[in-house]
């Protein structure tokens, strides 16, 4: 252990180490203690990151930043969403054990700025704490924002997506087949009505990366039956942005009383352990698709919505954004139940209500969930913790020391009108379509000891595992699948779970190869050589591959060829850079594979398929690695200071695909790179007292530390690196 350092407690001294990787060991007596000692290592090692990420979510950055054009619409989105609406409601239901441990974690954080200068960078950028110390509050808004950024919001963003088709004209029948959705209650003239305005966060935003985009997650445990120990095995890879420093996570080692210890990832900003173990049980998550984003159809004027026949008034809330050197820009957002509207309702019209069923509770009851599983022993209690950890939706699986796996969903499901999927919006002014209260947690997907002796989430559709249905759309199967089938065997040990995590082998490349392969022997003979080598190509995605890179040229001929006559090649583009292609792929998958589609038009699969053959073999081909390079840029500064200063370092090279079970994806939008990938890897065997992680950057945001950088090289070569507690085994 090194750099150690001790810190007043509440009720002892609380003690704190690195370890050889620079990951921080807190030793304290009670949880509380443990809590404030993180909190204290989040503000030394993470508090460029956390707080820059509380101006941002507080909409203040104009004032605290950059005040610019772009900074004001990042701080208008924000403002929107209010995500510090409530706090003190929110404060107040928490238990008191909840509310100790994180009151104790604000207090180690400004524990440590009240001895230590805010970062430069932020200084450099005008930004001055004083008079502004880290309250409970603000890990709320951390929590809210890590909730509905780029997950939330995704789902959000796919049912506006179906009204943006219903508008440009978009015939039923396609609709129907891209969305795997009967759209019974789908009223296209009444949509066609709606006032559109700005909904999506703005991208090209300076600092926009501090909330990083999620796309999907990989999470299984293996019972003792199938493990080569006979312990329960656990294993995560979390997929987000990769290409940023610091890293999203931060890990720690907690360890207080005589007997408890915590292990794993955690979010800075935020207090208690998202993903990890202890010494009886370890949890590990996945993004779980709930549909928790709705909007109704509000009929306006004069400043009122209608209710059957009657006018009621919204409720407006005022927000001003105070800015450096332009005048404070007074923005009025009007509320009524169903959320804030899309627009001016004083100009009559039809506009958009839109509700995140998180927007209140849910933060207060995930925090409580949160510390209690840090002293849990066993799946059980562990299912019915998490299950209520609702500020957003998450598929958890568990496994014990006793050998007991299970599954749990979480996330605040709402009730609907039979009949409503919760896809398309509805009139708002008739009361039946309002929310019915909340689906109950034993009511959401779940799963205990399974016969077949694994259990595995990818982000696949689990509606099936439950008694409502929580999922309208979810992302492709591929991963699952695979995952699956690399768990049927017996005597699994923690190398094949690294393995696993490593895979490149893709499903999907197998589906459509299955259709395609038959087609490469009729193909034009200047085509030939390429044609071959897909042919000879075997769905795996190794970093020399010519056929992956031929491949997946011919997918996106493919999607163009069916897609853009009908949306346009410029839309298509586009939802390339958002979350639309990323995460709901499978749906265009789906058509991609059918026999027949209203898609296709009047062309049979095997003219568009061989359309896009032409196309993908026409050029020269070059290995699969040449263009999955990507700088790791900092938070901040990236691409503005010099690379040989150390700021930015790489590159890196993004593996797989997005149907890989080692996830890669390359999203360039705005001038600006984003690399999504296992952001975070760990396995466990729980039969030991220790965790196998790997983390892409390191411990610090500090660019002169030594700790700024110090995973990167053994995440990509995905090797695992020994994390044990302190406390362990005493």
């Amino acid at each position: 252990m090194r750099d150690a350092a001790v810190i007043p407690g509440a009720d002892a001294p609380v003690r704190i180490a690195r370890d050889e990787h620079g990951i921080p060991h807190v030793e304290a007596a009670t949880l509380a203690d443990a809590q404030l000692g993180l909190g204290f290592c989040h503000a030394r090692d993470r508090g460029m990151q956390i707080l820059l990420q509380r101006i941002i979510g507080r909409g203040q950055g104009c004032r605290k930043l950059r005040d610019s054009e772009g900074m004001l619409q990042m701080d208008r989105f924000f403002r929107r969403l209010n995500l510090a609406g409530g706090a003190d409601e929110e404060i107040a239901a928490l238990s008191p054990s909840a509310r100790r441990c994180a009151q104790a974690y604000a207090r180690g954080v400004n524990l440590y700025f009240q001895s230590h200068r805010v970062p430069w960078e932020l200084r450099w950028a005008g930004y001055r704490m004083k008079d502004d110390p880290w309250t409970l509050a603000d890990s709320l808004v951390l929590a809210k924002a890590a909730g509905y950024v780029s997950l939330a919001q995704a789902q959000g963003q796919w049912e506006r997506f179906l009204v943006e088709c219903v508008q440009a004209g978009v015939g039923r029948r396609l609709l129907v087949e891209l969305f795997d959705d009967p759209l019974e209650e789908l009223d296209e003239e009444l949509l066609k009505k709606v006032r559109l305005g700005e909904r999506v966060i703005p991208q090209a935003m300076v600092w926009a990366g501090a909330m990083p985009p999620a796309t999907a997650s990989n999470n299984w445990a293996v019972a003792p039956a199938r493990s080569a120990s006979g312990h329960a095995l656990l294993c995560n890879d979390p997929h987000l942005e990769v290409n940023s420093l610091p890293p999203v996570w931060y890990e720690a080692a907690l360890t207080w009383g005589k007997e408890h210890w915590a292990i794993g990832a955690t979010m800075p900003g935020v207090p208690g352990l998202v993903v990890g173990r202890t010494r009886e049980l370890g949890w590990s998550i996945t993004f779980a698709f709930m549909d928790c984003v709705d909007s109704w159809i509000e009929d306006c004027r004069d400043g009122m919505y209608r209710v059957g026949d009657q006018w009621r008034p919204f409720a407006v809330r005022t927000e001003i954004v105070e800015r450096r050197k332009h005048p404070p820009v007074e923005l009025k957002f009007h509320e009524n139940h169903h959320g804030t509207l899309d627009g001016d309702p004083t100009i009559a019209g039809h506009y958009l209500a839109t509700r995140w069923s998180a927007d209140r509770g849910a933060p207060a009851e995930s925090m409580d969930a949160i510390f209690g599983v840090l002293e849990a022993t066993s799946v059980r209690q562990g299912m019915a913790l998490l299950g209520r950890l609702s500020s957003s939706s998450w598929n958890w699986v568990l496994a014990d020391r006793a050998g007991n796996i299970g599954y749990q969903m979480s996330g605040k499901l709402p009730l609907r009108r039979p009949g409503a999927s919760g896809l398309v919006p509805l009139p708002g002014c008739e009361q039946a379509n309002d929310w019915r209260g909340f689906a109950a947690v034993d009511d959401l997907p779940s799963l205990y000891n399974p016969r077949e002796g694994f259990i595995v989430t990818a982000n696949q559709g689990l509606n099936h595992l439950g008694r409502v249905r929580s999922s309208n759309a979810a992302s492709a199967s591929y991963r699952a699948d695979r995952a699956r089938q690399m768990l049927s065997g017996d005597g699994l040990a923690l190398d094949d779970m690294r393995r696993m995590q490593m895979d490149v082998r893709s499903l999907q490349a197998q589906a459509f190869m299955a259709i395609v392969g038959p087609l490469l022997d009729e193909v034009d003979p200047s085509l030939r050589r390429n044609a071959d080598i897909l042919k000879a190509w075997d769905g795996v995605y190794r970093d020399a591959s010519l056929g992956a890179t031929v491949f997946e040229r011919f997918h996106r001929a493919l999607v163009d060829e069916v897609f853009a006559p009908v949306l346009g090649g410029a839309v298509v583009e586009h939802l390339r850079g958002t979350s639309i292609m990323p995460l709901y792929f499978g749906h265009f998958d789906r058509v991609l594979l059918s026999e027949r589609s209203e898609w296709f038009g009047a062309r049979t699969r095997r003219q568009i398929y061989r359309g896009a053959l032409r196309r993908a073999l026409a050029d020269p081909v070059r290995p699969y690695e040449d263009e999955r390079w990507a700088m790791m840029q900092h938070l901040m500064l990236g691409g503005r200071l010099s690379r040989w200063l150390g700021f930015d370092r790489g590159p890196i090279l993004v593996r797989g695909s997005p149907a890989t079970l080692h996830q890669g994806q390359i999203v360039r939008r705005d001038g600006r790179t984003i690399a999504v990938g296992p952001s975070y890897r760990f396995v466990t065997d729980m039969g030991t007292d220790e965790l196998h992680t790997a983390l892409p950057g390191g411990p610090s945001d500090r660019r002169f530390s030594r700790w700024y950088d110090t995973g990167t090289a053994a995440w990509l070569g995905g090797k695992l690196k020994r994390l044990r507690a302190e406390g362990a085994s005493r």
